[in-house]
Formats: structure tokens, C-alpha cells, sequence
């Protein structure tokens, strides 16, 4: 995982002379390299039809959705005391296909177990960060962003298979959208949890 040092970075904001300029943001939790790449060649089998694969370095379960962000370090500072406030737990990555919406899918994606602690810490992150997100919290990573006629893709290549496999989470990730026309994510801030869960006794494992 790119938390594996448990540091906290706290660059990322362009100066300007009327001051720092917000920086679009979000949480989440990163899927370590071996699962993502298992989950990218899973991908990789759509790679022929009109489709944006995500990079595996870039596959990540989104938390607290995107916000812009004019200080960094105020925003890692409320992703650690989170994190200080929960223990480890296992993601449990159950099935991949396609999403949102089976007749209009948007996406190829592994959805996770929504078990109570992953629901408690998300809610207890969008209350930190004073963020709302009114739709039906589904955990899952996107694999790949179908382009033109979803529906015609999936027709055509049906992915719709079980997954068993499991990852030990030990962090949180405040992560760094890429300007409009780039690539890829940046970590900011990647505190690791404190291991003293003070919302549930369970939230060591889902």
C-alpha cells in the first residue's frame, strides 16, 4: 500500500498572490499492489472496447467524496484524529461487474463488504470534514470507466463473477484529484490508525 510508511505528507497546495489555491481532495483507502493488480488484469480483459482503464497504482476505495481544499495540513490533521480513534480491519472484496446501474453501467468495478466499521468510519470522516453524500453508501473500487454505449459492453462481454479476497487495512489516505487532461493520484497524507477504537469494539475485522 503507499502507506506502508505511515507518513503524513503535507504538500500539494499551488501558491498564488492572492494566496494557497484549493486543491480537489478526497479520502480513501488504498487497495494494496497484489490485489490491484488482480483486479486490473481482470480489467484488462475489456481493453478492446471503448473503456479507460485505471492504472493499479490508482485503484482506490473512495470514502469521503472529492471537495476543494485550501489547507492541507488542517485537513490532515482531521484525517489523523480519525484514524487515531479506529483500529485495523479487513476489506473483503466479494464480487466484480459492472455499475451502477445494471441497465445503464457506467463502470466495471469490485464492490466490498459494507460492514458496520467501514460504514462508522465513513461516517465519522464525512462528519470531520463536514461533507454530505446522500446516496446509498455501495464500498468499491473502480476498475475501469466505460466510454460511449455501457450497455452495449457489458452485452457484449458479461463480467459478473465472485471474488474472495481480503486485505488488511492499517491507514487512511487523503489523496489529490489530477488537474483536468492528467493522470494519476497523489497522496498528501497517509496516517495510520491508532489502534484504540473508541466508536466500536469491533473494528479490528468486518
Amino acid at each position: 500500500m503507499a502507506s506502508e510508511s505511515g507518513s503524513d505528507e503535507t504538500s500539494g497546495l499551488i501558491a498564488s498572490p492572492r494566496g494557497p489555491r484549493p486543491v480537489r481532495v478526497f479520502v480513501a483507502l488504498k487497495i494494496a499492489p497484489e490485489i490491484a493488480d488482480e483486479l486490473a488484469q481482470i480489467a484488462r480483459e475489456l481493453e478492446r472496447f471503448p473503456v479507460r482503464l485505471i492504472a493499479p497504482a490508482d485503484i482506490h476505495l473512495t470514502l469521503v467524496p472529492p471537495w476543494s481544499e485550501v489547507s492541507i495540513p488542517d485537513a490532515a490533521g482531521k484525517l489523523r484524529r480519525v484514524a487515531d480513534r479506529f483500529g485495523d480491519f479487513t476489506l473483503e472484496f466479494g464480487r466484480v461487474g459492472f455499475g451502477p446501474e445494471p441497465r445503464r453501467p457506467r463502470f466495471l468495478w469490485a464492490e466490498c463488504a459494507a460492514g458496520p466499521d467501514l460504514s462508522q468510519l465513513r461516517a465519522q470522516l464525512l462528519l470531520a470534514f463536514e461533507q454530505t453524500d446522500e446516496r446509498p453508501f455501495r464500498p468499491h473500487v473502480t476498475l475501469a470507466r466505460l466510454r460511449g454505449n455501457g450497455a452495449a459492453i457489458a452485452r457484449k462481454y458479461p463480467i459478473d463473477r465472485d471474488l474472495a479476497l481480503r486485505q488488511r487495512v492499517g491507514s487512511l489516505e487523503l489523496m489529490q484529484s489530477p488537474p483536468p487532461g492528467e493522470s494519476g493520484y497523489k497522496v498528501l497524507a497517509s496516517p495510520r490508525f491508532g489502534g484504540n477504537p473508541e466508536f466500536s469494539a469491533g473494528a479490528r475485522g468486518l
